[in-house]
This record gives structure tokens, sequence and C-alpha cells, in this order.
């Protein structure tokens, strides 16, 4: 049984390790889509993502929650609205990417955290421990530095950050797996990214016929490239605790910043680097105190769980999730789900060790390819996906 465990640890470490390092090196990939534009891409991208994720949910037979998503208007719209706001991710990333800008790009993953936990002070009214606040203060301070070194705000960052943060909150409220998700956002993405290719071609300005076989190839692999990591991150989010996979989210904007530092040699005078130091020191306070809190809820809740578990076993979640999560000290210190890597006052940890979760900002996996939600707590700040299609602890 241990050793069991041990293998399911591994296989979850190395899918993290290969969803992370794929998003961190996407940047190589883009260029390689020249001589198409930006927005010629990221059409390409929303109709070959809708072509693979569909090929894949037929393979596995996974169609119920489309028929339930279209009964429920609410849900629907919220699903429209994610997919209006990750369509300005993806195309200001491909663009800053294919423009020069990768390290101010790297920047926008880097503040994310920052961000989603702002935006639950400001939306959700949470709660700061005096380690977050420094975090955010320091954080404000990097891009005022930054606005300054750039001569001007680092609008790139602050596009991918906040769009993706909005993202997060959103998909949270729809708490739909990663691959059924994609599916359905790239569903309402097709028909506009489709015309436009279409008019694109009509008035001579299309790649994809013109410019050979292999770049076609390329253009029609954009829907491998984003579900591909997508799959690698649920197969990791369902066999690692999340505090690990907040911990991964980190070399995806580091590999992306060394690749525009050493590879595409992007400039980095010393007020790029103080404006970086700022941002990565706010990182460390924001990582340290979570884990602080991980370590105290494992403390706290470990022995709580198992006991209400021993007194009554039927009534836990069959899949031992919440068991799972309990024992690697994963969920905040009072038992409660934080939206942002903070403890939140409204998802509550019942006797039996189910959970009631209310609607809030996640850091958490909203679900994973299985379309099983995972609890979303670590206490890490969240752990953003670049170019996954999925909510925080679950994408450019």
């Amino acid at each position: 049984m241990a050793g069991t465990s041990k293998s399911e640890g591994r296989t979850g470490l190395l899918n993290g390790l290969a969803a992370y390092g794929m998003w961190g090196l996407v940047p190589l990939f883009w260029p390689l889509l020249k001589p198409a534009g930006a927005t010629e891409i990221l059409a390409h991208r929303m109709v070959w993502s809708l072509a693979f994720v569909a090929a894949a949910l037929l393979v596995v037979r996974r169609w119920a929650w489309a028929g339930e998503l279209l009964r429920q208007p609410r849900r629907l719209g919220l699903v429209v609205i994610a997919a209006a706001v990750i369509t300005v991710n993806w195309g200001v990333y491909i663009w800053a990417v294919n423009s020069g800008h990768v390290v101010e790009a790297s920047l926008g993953y880097f503040i994310n955290p920052l961000v989603t936990i702002a935006m639950g002070v400001l939306i959700l009214k949470e709660r700061l421990r005096p380690a977050q606040w420094a975090a955010v203060g320091i954080g404000f301070s990097a891009v005022l530095v930054l606005t300054i070194g750039f001569g001007r705000p680092p609008w790139i960052s602050l596009t991918l950050a906040f769009s993706f943060a909005i993202y997060g909150l959103v998909k949270k409220k729809v708490n739909l797996g990663g691959v059924e998700s994609l599916a359905a956002e790239t569903a309402i993405q097709f028909l506009p990214a489709l015309g436009y290719l279409l008019w694109l071609s009509a008035h001579g300005g299309l790649t994809f016929a013109t410019e050979g076989v292999g770049h076609a190839a390329l253009l029609a692999s954009t829907g491998l490239v984003t579900a591909l990591p997508l799959v690698c991150f649920g197969a990791a989010a369902i066999r690692v605790p999340l505090s690990t996979l907040g911990l991964l989210q980190y070399l995806a904007p580091v590999f992306q910043f060394l690749l525009g530092v050493l590879y595409f040699g992007e400039a980095m005078p010393p007020e790029r680097w103080a404006g970086f130091a700022l941002v990565w020191l706010a990182l460390v306070l924001l990582t340290g105190d979570a884990l602080r809190t991980s370590r105290r809820a494992a403390r706290t809740l470990g022995p709580a769980l198992t006991e209400s578990r021993a007194v009554a076993p039927g009534a836990t979640d069959p899949a031992g999730t919440i068991g799972a999560i309990g024992a690697t000290g994963t969920i905040g210190a009072t038992g409660t789900i934080g939206a942002t890597g903070t403890i939140g006052a409204t998802d509550v940890i019942d006797a039996t060790g189910g959970v009631r979760e209310a609607e809030s900002v996640a850091s958490g996996v909203s679900g994973t390819p299985g379309g099983a939600a995972v609890a979303a707590a670590s206490g890490v700040p969240g752990a953003p996906a670049p170019e996954a299609g999925v909510s925080p602890l679950a994408k450019p």
C-alpha cells in the first residue's frame, strides 16, 4: 500500500514538472509560427484546441456535463465571461512573446498570486495575515519601481496578471473540470475564431495554406500545446499535495524569465532587476507564511479528520479526497478553504470530513480532467498554470 502511494506520488510529481515545464518553455514555440501574426495564431489556437479536447472527450465518452451546463444559464454566462477573459490573456501573451517582451510576460505570472490576494480583499472582503499584507505592499512597490524602469506602467504584466486572476474567480464559480472547462470555453471561441480565419483568407492574409505543410502543422499543433500540459496538470493535481503544486507553480515564470534574459537576450537594466527582486521577496514572504499555515493546519486537523473517519466511515467522501488533504496538511488552519491561499470564513469542513464549499476565488484546483472537483486549500498562494485554461491552482 505504501509502495503504491509512493509510486502515485512520483507519478504526480513528474506530471506536475512536465506541466509547468511545458508552460515555462512555451515562449520557444510561438515564434516558430511566424510569419503568422498574433491574432491569427490566437484564432488557430481556439479552433484547434476545441478539436483536440472534443476528440479526447469523445474517446472517454464524457459529455454529460455539457447537457447540464446548457440547462444552467447562469453557469453558461460565466463560461462566456471566462472565454472572453482568457482570450485577452492568450492574445496578449502570444503578442508579447513574439514582440520581444518575454521577461515582462513572465513578470505577469510572478505577480499573479499577489493580484489574486488583492482581489480576495477587494471583492470578497477577505482578511489577510500580516505577512500577506507585507507581500502585497512589497508587490505594489515593485510595480512602481518597474514603472519607473520601463518609463511606463508594465501593462503587459498587469494585463496578464489581472486577466488570469479574474479568470480564476469566474472559473471557481463555474466549477467544471479542466478539460471540460477548456472544451466549453473554446466552443464559445470557435465561431468567432473560425470567422476571423475565413475573413483573413478572403483578404489574402491567411498563412495557414500559403507557408507550406510544416507551417500548417505547427498552427494545428497549437491545440496540442494548449491541452497536453492541462492533462499532465490534472494527473498531478490528484496525486500530490496542493502545497507541492503551489511551489511548482513558480517553475513556469522562472523558465520564462530565464528564456527572456538568456535565450532571447532581453535587456535587464538595474531598475528592472530591482523591481523583480522586490517581487521575488514578496513571493518568498507569501510562500513562507503559507507553508507555516499549512503545517499548523496539519497538526490541528489531522487527528480530528482521522477520528471523524473512524467514527463515521460511511459518511466520509468515497474517494478519500478530504482525508488525503488533511493528511498532507493542505487545509487552512481553521479548517477553511481560502480564496487566495488565505483562510476563508465560508468553506467549512464537516465533522465527517466533507466540504461545504461557498463561492469564492480559489487558489486551488477547480477540477481535474477526470471531472472530480479537488478541494483547493494548500494555503500556498495560487498555483497559476500558464497556458492551461484552468483556475489558479489548477495558463499564458
